[in-house]
């Protein structure tokens, strides 16, 4: 996982390989720190090298979000999203409660 904040103020967090029990950890600390960056207005999360999550990974995210949401700072998820992240959005029809983009460069935008 790598995170980086962008010349136009953007915290990307970049998440690698299975998103589970053992990394959800390092992902809500990741996620923790951009929302408290009052520097930045917007964080990118970028799921695209991601090729396995579970419930513990939503969990990270729906608390992500609530933090998020609490200081002001908009999340995004952006993909393109590998066939089994994607398989975990539909089945618990949590897809709706985030933001996403196509891209990292399009979420830095939108």
């Amino acid at each position: 996982m790598a995170s980086e904040i962008t010349p136009e103020g953007v915290t990307v967090i970049s998440v690698h390989g299975y998103l589970d029990d053992d990394t959800s950890p390092a992902l809500s600390e990741a996620l923790t720190a951009a929302a408290s960056d009052n520097g930045c207005s917007r964080t990118v999360l970028d799921l695209s090298m991601v090729k396995f999550a579970d419930s513990s990974a939503l969990h990270t995210l729906l608390a992500g979000q609530e933090t998020h949401e609490t200081t002001g700072t908009v999340m995004i998820l952006a993909g393109p999203l590998q066939a089994a992240v994607n398989r975990l959005f539909e089945v618990t029809s949590t897809g709706p409660v985030f933001r996403w983009a196509d891209t990292v460069q399009q979420g830095m935008t939108c």
